[in-house]
């Protein structure tokens, strides 16, 4: 089984100081789709068990184990063309770069709570360096994963940010991730609304995304959006 959840991602440990950790991870080491089949190394909770309860809670995966952000079945269009799918590398550069605008949008929302906590915007950062070319996809992918790590002691509006900036991170390593940052955007600026402006907030907030589209991907993404929008909390709606 394969599931994409509120965590740190594809090898990065859970701090061992966090109180929350355990009841947010599945294990310590998330396992890469490209490698289904690697063992983690704590038995806690192993993911073929299913996604714990915090994550349930959350909204990340559903009781029957249905993935969110991340489809069950790899899209070839977001696999790049040296793992056997169609993605060009300067379209997977293209993509990393929409998910750190669309979650540097919503930064401030974590930063307001959490203003000594670099995590988040280091992980925006490092998904940039990345695609520049001056860091490896591992350096992002574990940027993302503190981003995410920050996420975990926090509720609403400053959670769904830091976790934008840690799916950001990662599409390094998995271009998808790209929606993830894009669907927590939103899911953040609607958590931040006042009382009975959310959806109108999110509506606008998804507007705003889809205007930083570069014109090389816009089609991609908006396909994907309507594609994966289900198990994106329907966030993509308008």
């Amino acid at each position: 089984m394969r599931w994409s959840f509120d965590s740190p991602l594809f090898g990065v440990p859970s701090p061992p100081s966090d109180p929350l950790g355990q009841d947010a991870l599945a294990c310590s080491r998330v396992l890469s789709p490209l490698a289904p089949n690697r063992q983690c190394h704590r038995s806690l909770r192993c993911m073929r068990q299913g996604p714990p309860q915090a994550a349930l809670r959350d909204g990340a995966a559903s009781p029957y184990g249905r993935p969110v952000i991340l489809p069950r079945d790899r899209d070839p269009r977001f696999i790049t063309i040296r793992r056997g799918g169609r993605l060009t590398d300067s379209d997977h550069r293209l993509l990393a770069l929409w998910a750190a605008t669309c979650a540097e949008h919503v930064l401030h929302l974590f930063e307001s709570v959490q203003p000594s906590d670099p995590r988040p915007r280091h992980a925006i950062e490092q998904i940039r360096a990345w695609a520049r070319g001056e860091i490896t996809m591992s350096e992002s992918r574990s940027a993302g994963g503190h981003a995410m790590a920050a996420a975990r002691v926090l509720k609403g509006a400053a959670r769904h940010a830091a976790f934008a900036a840690g799916q950001a991170g990662a599409a390094a390593q998995v271009a998808a991730h790209e929606l993830g940052a894009a669907a927590y955007g939103i899911k953040a600026m609607r958590a931040a609304a006042p009382g009975g402006e959310a959806e109108r907030a999110g509506r606008l907030e998804c507007r705003w995304q889809r205007e930083q589209l570069p014109d090389a991907i816009r089609a991609l993404v908006l396909d994907d959006q309507g594609l994966r929008n289900e198990i994106c909390w329907s966030v993509f709606d308008w």
